[in-house]
């Protein structure tokens, strides 16, 4: 990597420039950078200044050829891969077109089944046939981990001809599975290996967090800046080592559904959070790893509390590497769940968690975060460990069933688009499913659409519905699910 030429910003540069021209703009948008517009009011006038439309002089995101080229090359380099894409629509759809851009009608593709629900939509809009993997379960925290190298070797060898392998590179969790090991086999095989790497865009950026994708030659992965790397949320990137897949196809999918307004305040933040990380990236996450293994050291010893921590949990088969910048407590031996504990922390802490589980809540760190963050976080547990510890018996729910991949029964394109009726949830068993239910976040799928509905789905749905979280389904209403029939 040129360091020095990383000092550059051409998006952003171009973007301040074009706005210090006083141009009167007779084209879009309709606030028209007028300083006593609402939105400058509200937002700022640098805001609305920069509030741009596609023109000569700052590029286009379908086709760059100027300043969006320029930044989209650097992004490359930063990642060490081939070709970058910028993206104003989020990770969900770079996962999406990763998936389009390998697999068509009835390609096989190799996902774990905890796969983020843009896996899910992205094999309904190519029409591909998922092989599920069983991903690792820990028992102890409640949660879904990575995939195994002989689960992969054994799903290549039970499909012949299979189109891509799909893997999560971290979990939600921060967990990560042998990577460099699964690349090289997909590849002896001439098969793609595609990565979801949203919440790991900061691996690269420092030697003691786990490989990233273009480091041990994935063909590709899609990151999310926003999340880890200090861009404006809904901003990501997909990265291409080109051979197996290649750029005009990557573009082409892009082109289908990306929108021809790119939002220039998003493409900008991804131009600085890429200059920063590249720069500072090995300090910032030095001291966050730093700051992480203190706090989850202090939160070990808090009664009622236990937290992951890299050294303990990495055994090198089923969880090959851990993401210590993230913190996934456990908190059910104080008699709570994971989402009571997420609500608790937010009405009397005022702090917000990114998610919760039926046993573990989930604090994920950034380049925004500081030292008094993380104290203030462990004070947190603390005082709820003095207000809740043996008062009443640890939570605990059977989880024999929990983690059962559901049967597929329909090709989940055909499921999409056939007939559908709605039932009482309460009398689904048996059902086919007509569409996705999601827990979010994480927004991994409870079933999807081509799955038998079981006894053990509806269970763990009601018990979701009984801790409050937050169910996505198609229309909003919580009793009925679509299921395939007249």
């Amino acid at each position: 990597m040129d360091f020095m030429k990383h000092s550059a910003t051409p998006l952003y540069t171009g973007l301040k420039n074009y706005t210090q021209k006083k141009i009167v703009h007779f084209d879009v948008p309709g606030h028209k950078k007028n300083p006593a517009s609402p939105l400058a009011e509200a937002f700022s006038k640098q805001i609305v200044l920069f509030d741009a439309n596609s023109t000569k002089d700052l590029d286009v995101l379908s086709n760059p050829t100027g300043i969006i080229k320029e930044a989209e090359t650097l992004m490359a380099d930063a990642y060490g891969a081939d070709y970058a894409f910028l993206l104003v629509n989020g990770s969900t759809f770079g996962v999406i077109t990763m998936i389009m851009s390998a697999c068509g009608p009835m390609d096989k593709i190799i996902m774990p089944r905890n796969v983020h629900k843009s896996a899910i939509n992205g094999v309904i809009l190519s029409g591909a046939i998922p092989v599920f993997i069983d991903p690792e379960i820990d028992p102890e925290y409640g949660i879904t981990n990575g995939i195994t190298f002989t689960a992969v070797k054994e799903a290549i060898k039970a499909n012949p001809g299979v189109k891509a392998v799909f893997l999560n590179n971290p979990t939600y969790y921060g967990t990560v599975s042998d990577l460099k090991a699964i690349v090289r086999l997909a590849h002896r095989h001439g098969i793609p290996v595609l990565v979801d790497e949203a919440h790991g865009s900061h691996f690269p950026f420092h030697p003691d967090l786990p490989d990233a994708a273009m480091q041990v030659g994935a063909d590709m992965s899609t990151v999310s800046l926003h999340k880890t790397g200090g861009s404006l949320t809904q901003t990501s990137a997909i990265l291409l080592k080109e051979g197996l897949i290649s750029k005009e196809k990557v573009r082409t999918i892009i082109n289908l559904m990306q929108t021809t307004s790119a939002s220039y305040l998003l493409l900008a933040s991804l131009d600085l959070a890429r200059k920063h990380l590249v720069f500072n990236g090995r300090q910032i996450w030095g001291n966050l790893l730093a700051l992480s293994t203190k706090a989850k050291t202090e939160i070990s010893k808090i009664p009622g509390l236990s937290v992951i921590i890299r050294d303990d949990y990495v055994n090198g088969k089923e969880i090959y590497d851990y993401d210590e910048t993230k913190l996934v407590v456990r908190v059910n031996e104080l008699g709570l769940t994971g989402f009571e504990v997420y609500d608790l922390f937010k009405e009397k802490y005022n702090i917000q968690f990114e998610l919760a589980e039926t046993y573990v809540v989930l604090a994920v760190t950034g380049p925004g975060d500081t030292a008094d963050n993380l104290t203030r976080l462990v004070e947190a547990f603390r005082k709820l460990s003095e207000e809740y510890y043996g008062k009443k018996p640890p939570f605990y729910l059977p989880q024999t069933d929990c983690f059962v991949r559901p049967q597929t029964v329909v090709a989940p394109r055909d499921a999409f688009y056939g007939i559908k009726k709605q039932v009482p949830i309460a009398e689904a068993c048996g059902e086919i499913s007509g569409e996705s239910v999601m827990i979010y976040p994480p927004g991994i799928p409870l079933v999807i659409p081509g799955e038998r509905i079981t006894k053990q789905i509806i269970d763990h749905y009601n018990f979701y519905r009984e801790q409050k979280c937050i169910i996505m389904n198609d229309d909003g209403n919580l009793d009925f699910i679509k299921v395939l029939g007249k």
